[in-house]
């Protein structure tokens, strides 16, 4: 029998959770390689690749446009902190990758956000970190989204309208580029 004071303590896991959209989804079935069913574990010193080339990635996209490689995602902690987190790394040459606002163009990588979006192509991916305290391995929990996670398209502009009352929209329609005038004046 072991005595409650030697038992190990239960340590939480760092969780990946990573919804994936794409406006094909359902025709093209680029997903069905992916493990929508229950959480993976992945090694710290892994890298997660996600791309078309089964032999390199462990995260498989079924389509003709994404790169073999497509993007990477290595976990880590920071330096003098127990903080974990994940970086981004764009591994395809044709396609630019979007996190959030920020573009990522060949070998460009970035911490990732606690709460992000990734965006290459039609493709869309709402990242969100769970805290946890294993070193040795993190978890990636895929989900699938019925609906776009990017709704700008159907959201009024939230641009603001100058103080004349004429939109940008306005002058894009007629042709003319914006100008930049100081409000002083």
């Amino acid at each position: 029998m072991i005595c409650h004071e030697e038992a190990d303590t239960e340590e939480t896991v760092t969780c990946l959770h990573l919804t994936f959209y794409h406006p094909c989804q359902e025709d093209k079935m680029m997903f069905r390689c992916l493990n929508f069913c229950k959480r993976e574990q992945v090694r710290a010193d892994e890298v997660a690749k996600f791309g078309r080339d089964s032999t390199i990635c462990h995260y498989n996209l079924l389509d003709a446009r994404v790169s073999r490689i497509q993007f990477s995602l290595q976990f880590y902690r920071k330096l003098n902190s127990s903080e974990s987190c994940f970086e981004i790394k764009n591994m395809s040459k044709k396609t630019k990758l979007m996190v959030d606002k920020t573009e990522l163009g060949y070998l460009n990588k970035i911490d990732l956000p606690w709460k992000c979006i990734i965006c290459f192509g039609d493709y869309q991916i709402l990242a969100e970190t769970q805290e946890g305290e294993a070193v040795d391995y993190f978890e990636t929990h895929l989900h699938l989204a019925a609906v776009p996670i990017l709704q700008e398209r159907c959201l009024p502009s939230l641009q603001p309208i100058p103080e004349n009352s004429f939109s940008s929209s306005s002058f894009s329609s007629q042709g003319k580029n914006p100008i930049e005038i100081d409000e002083n004046e």
